[in-house]
């Protein structure tokens, strides 16, 4: 089977989509499935231990160039997801993806367009994209 597309999906979640299809139903539930992808990711670090955050202030100094200054940032995470983590993980971030199909289909904006809006946007701005 070969992987979807995001109009593909997009059309998937419209079709399956019965319980929650207001608005605020939908918000409320992509709310919720944020958090679950939150909660995931924190039980991976203190329930399983797989992956530990060591967080400290990015030794960053203004007189870097660019390259000093990536190489020089951490993400704090230290080990790797188990094969059970990166399960429940990959769980939640789908759930989450279907309820963002889910706003996307009832504000009538294609998925698709904000995947290419947001790389243009990458492209465009670069490294200053979220600054």
């Amino acid at each position: 089977m070969s992987t979807p597309n995001l109009q593909a999906f997009q059309d998937q979640v419209a079709d399956l989509l019965l319980r929650h299809r207001s608005l605020l139903d939908v918000l409320s539930k992509y709310g919720q499935s944020d958090a679950s992808v939150n909660r995931a990711v924190t039980k991976a670090i203190t329930e399983c231990g797989c992956l530990e955050l060591h967080a400290k202030r990015q030794p960053y100094k203004e007189e870097m160039n660019l390259h000093e200054a990536k190489d020089s940032m951490e993400s704090h995470v230290k080990g790797q997801l188990c094969e059970h983590c990166t399960e429940v993980i990959r769980s939640e971030l789908g759930k989450h993806l279907f309820y963002m199909s889910a706003l996307c289909n009832l504000l009538d904006i294609q998925l698709e367009d904000v995947v290419k809006d947001e790389a243009k946007k990458c492209q465009t701005l670069g490294i200053f994209n979220l600054s």
